[in-house]
């Protein structure tokens, strides 16, 4: 939205307020239908427009799409949870960085600071998000799927239950969420080494 606002021609010396019809459009719209459309980023991963591995954007997307409509959205009991809280917390901090970033770089007047955050903030707020976040949600929400049998009619055609599949993802969780925590240390490395070397030339 702030680099659509600088790109849009002035009108009568003031900014355009598109940021905030675009704002109020996004808060009017429910937040499983954004989740969903975050599938984008798996393919802009994938063409290249951002410089992700696109499995990993896969995972990222599928495991946050997971939580919102198959969990939180389908169990109210753990709605109200402060590890949902929490989750939503360290998501929007994170993403609020990771977008502000990339739009400032697209206008190419991205500061140092903010390149610097984008690659370190993730050091705590990922973990916060997963750990006390995401796997503690998906644990208290264990006994309801069990007692409402949820999702019976899809998981009976792999002779299974969504409560097994559940507790096998609780517990691929931390090995899948690691894979993804050491790339982003990667892009960290590389990308602030970068960032120093344009600094000394």
């Amino acid at each position: 939205m702030v680099a659509t606002a600088h790109l849009q021609p002035a009108t009568t010396g003031r900014r355009p307020l598109l940021p905030l019809v675009m704002f109020l459009f996004v808060s009017s719209v429910d937040s499983g239908v954004l989740q969903t459309c975050a599938i984008l980023e798996t393919v802009h991963a994938t063409i290249g427009l951002v410089p992700t591995a696109p499995l990993l954007a896969f995972l990222q997307w599928g495991g946050r799409t997971h939580f919102v409509l198959a969990v939180v959205r389908q169990i109210p009991e753990v709605q109200s949870s402060p590890s949902v809280f929490i989750t939503f917390m360290a998501w929007s901090i994170s993403e609020v960085i990771r977008y502000s970033h990339y739009a400032l770089t697209t206008l190419k007047v991205c500061p140092s600071w903010l390149t610097y955050l984008r690659y370190t903030a993730f050091i705590p707020l990922y973990p916060i998000g997963v750990g006390p976040g995401e796997m503690w949600t998906m644990y208290q929400a264990l006994p309801f799927v069990k007692k409402r049998n949820l999702y019976l009619g899809f998981f009976k055609k792999f002779s299974m239950s969504y409560h097994s599949f559940l507790v096998g993802v609780l517990v691929c969780y931390p090995f899948l969420w690691l894979k993804l925590y050491m790339h982003v240390f990667k892009q960290r490395k590389s990308k602030l080494r970068k960032g120093s070397r344009k600094k000394r030339a």
